[in-house]
């Protein structure tokens, strides 16, 4: 089953606040979720790889510790997912970045994959799925789906605030998926939105509606 880690840092918590804020505008929302999004990168990679590696300083040589094994890549579920990536990047400057983005058939109820990109050695990298809000889970379930299909295989999700809803649905759909959150938040309303919540990440990120 799922680990669900959820990373409760007072300065995690305090930026979280202000995102929240519906008087937050577009460029300051944009700033904190970036920040959010780096400070959460040192819990998402707590379990990385490291290997010892022998270096000189200037008094003198030494054995250090390095990140070893798979590389990262960061694949953010289009479009809020863009929001996340510029924090992560900071942390994890070496990381190649892929783009999934997905929509929902209104007839069929299927997903239909609009674009993505990914690094050719997808299926060798540790996976970092970005997504301020985990709601319904429907596109986090069908963006990671997708990415199995192409060859994933190391794949865990980052998101800003969650519903217990969407925790579930991933966690049945991939119960080899690891999910990190900020918050979990207590449940979603009649139109699928969190409760709190945030409204939607996309508008408040791009000034739309």
């Amino acid at each position: 089953m799922s680990k669900v880690t959820q990373i409760g840092h007072p300065l995690i918590l305090h930026k979280l606040t202000l995102i929240r804020d519906k008087n937050t505008g577009s460029k300051e929302f944009r700033e904190l979720v970036e920040e959010v999004a780096m400070l959460m990168a040192y819990e998402v990679t707590r379990d990385l790889d490291l290997e010892e590696v022998e270096i000189e300083t200037p008094i003198c040589k030494a054995k250090c510790r390095m990140l070893a094994g798979k590389k990262v890549a960061i694949v953010p579920i289009l479009r809020a997912g863009l929001g996340m990536v510029d924090g992560m990047l900071s942390m994890i400057p070496a990381a190649k970045v892929g783009h999934i983005g997905l929509y929902r058939d209104e007839e069929t109820f299927k997903p239909v994959e609009y674009f993505c990109k990914l690094p050719q050695d997808i299926g060798e990298r540790d996976i970092i799925v970005t997504d301020p809000m985990l709601a319904t889970g429907g596109s986090a379930v069908d963006a990671i789906t997708s990415l199995k299909a192409k060859g994933a295989k190391y794949i865990r999700l980052m998101c800003l605030i969650a519903a217990p809803e969407g925790i579930k649905a991933v966690e049945m759909a991939h119960p080899d998926v690891d999910i990190y959150v900020a918050e979990i938040d207590e449940k979603l309303n009649e139109k699928g939105y969190i409760v709190p919540g945030l409204g939607d990440a996309g508008d408040r990120l791009f000034g739309t509606k």
